[in-house]
């Protein structure tokens, strides 16, 4: 089977594999709290995992449907089975795009959109991989079997739910993450703190409320204050505009019902990676510490400012650690709740490597804070899979000489459904050296690379599960 041009076999189908992906990116499958007994995630969430049920049924595959959070395409026959595990949930597209979040326009080789490179594009490039091996005729002697999941960007019932029912693949790869090859994915905790505020008695300045974040794994981009101001308005808000000048910062503040709403932009990035984005929350919080404001809202903002202003790696936590593996703990300080009076909340996301003894650093870090509230609404452990797993081996050799490339083997912080298999990796279908721009606004795959992407799993397929001569 090395004799076949897969990227010519994949040209063959591109008007096809773009104009599916295009259908696919319009439906804006952002998790909804409007549930119903059909549609466990949202109607939009239920409509992307029927698009590719559909698109398995018209290829020939064996389709099901599990409990409408799930379901898979499967082709092949055997008794083994290989699992490709994909999501067609998104997080929500957040502000300030150039192009529309739910569209699918393509301009200068590239598809634009939420959802585009995490994880609806690598989803249809694996589609196409399976549908062109199938209607290439070659037989194989193991099942494919493509897991589509819903709840990805959230808390992952979508999986849980599946694998109560049906087969758990022997071996696995999630196109979600990078090429080459990583074998290996931090932990990933979900931490929730409430703090104790004193009452915010006589200030010129009240804080009624501050909002920042949407989803644990995303650097909030957008954060808003509500304030009271007693005295001297026109200079707080000279002060607020000078400081989103002199920090080279997008905000903007109005009035409505004696009410200063301050509004402050930043940059969306994946909580794998928080430095690559800025925090809006922060920045807003540190311009209101400077002014007069009441204790209660003071004590809340200076406590998100002193301990996570300028650190993503937990050393004022007293987390911070590394390993030569998998590289740093990271923190994201993703959800911010504060209302005068009821609620000082913060949500933090935390990632951290295998060789992070994770509830040892979490019990200190709970008398650390004390009397601060900590709460570990989720935690989801390391992942690891032999770098010399014959598995690894084969998509290793499948991908060098798809590329001519090396193929490194790499760690990550971000997660995906190959931790959910015993023997999975993350394999694509971000290509070295491109920017990763998922979780941000202007989203955008390179379509050659969805090509490219498509190839390599349609070899990969064959070199795993084809008949050998």
């Amino acid at each position: 089977m090395r004799t076949i041009n897969w990227r010519n076999e994949i040209k063959k189908r591109e008007s096809e594999l773009i104009q599916d992906l295009e259908s696919l990116i319009q439906i804006p499958s952002v998790k909804s709290d409007q549930a119903a007994e059909d549609a466990p995630f949202g109607r939009e969430v239920r409509q992307a995992l029927d698009f590719m049920l559909e698109l398995g049924e018209k290829s020939g595959f064996r389709v099901k449907n599990t409990g409408n959070v799930a379901g898979h395409l499967e082709m092949g026959q055997g008794e083994e089975l290989i699992g490709i595990l994909c999501h067609v949930d998104v997080v929500p597209p957040g502000d300030g795009w150039s192009y529309k979040p739910f569209e699918g326009e393509v301009e200068d080789g590239k598809i634009f959109g939420r959802g585009a490179i995490d994880d609806k594009g690598p989803t249809i490039a694996a589609y196409y991989a399976m549908k062109t091996v199938q209607e290439l005729g070659i037989p194989l002697e193991k099942r494919i079997r493509m897991i589509v999941g819903t709840d990805e960007e959230s808390t992952w019932q979508c999986v849980e739910h599946y694998f109560k029912t049906e087969e758990m693949p022997g071996v696995g790869f999630a196109p979600d993450a990078d090429f080459p090859i990583i074998f290996a994915e931090k932990g990933i905790a979900d931490v929730q703190l409430d703090l104790t505020v004193p009452e915010p008695g006589q200030a010129d300045i009240q804080i009624d409320s501050f909002k920042a974040g949407s989803r644990y794994n995303m650097v909030p981009d957008y954060a808003k204050a509500a304030v009271w101001i007693e005295k001297q308005h026109t200079l707080f808000l000279q002060n607020y505009t000078e400081y989103i000048k002199d920090n080279d910062l997008e905000g903007s503040y109005y009035i409505d019902g004696g009410i200063v709403f301050l509004e402050m932009n930043g940059v969306s990035a994946h909580a794998a990676e928080p430095k690559d984005g800025q925090n809006a929350a922060l920045f807003l919080a540190d311009f209101l510490v400077q002014e007069a404001i009441d204790p209660a809202a003071s004590a809340y903002l200076q406590f998100v400012v002193d301990y996570f202003k300028d650190d993503t790696r937990g050393h004022r936590l007293g987390i911070a650690s590394t390993d030569a593996e998998m590289g740093d703990v990271t923190v994201n300080a993703a959800l911010f709740s504060y209302e005068k009076q009821q609620t000082a909340q913060i949500g933090l996301n935390i990632r951290y490597p295998v060789s992070f003894s994770f509830e040892e650093e979490i019990h200190k870090l709970k008398e650390s804070l004390s009397p601060v509230s900590l709460q570990v609404l989720d935690n989801n452990p390391p992942h690891y899979t032999e770098p010399d797993d014959p598995f690894v081996q084969t998509l290793k050799r499948v991908y060098e000489e798809e590329t001519g490339e090396e193929a490194k083997l790499l760690s990550t912080g971000g997660g995906t459904y190959a931790r959910a298999l015993k023997r999975g990796v993350a394999f694509g279908a971000l290509f070295p050296g491109r920017a990763d721009v998922a979780h941000q606004k202007d989203e955008y795959a390179v379509l050659d690379d969805l090509f490219r992407a498509a190839a390599i799993y349609a070899r990969a397929i064959v070199e795993l599960a084809g008949k050998k001569n």
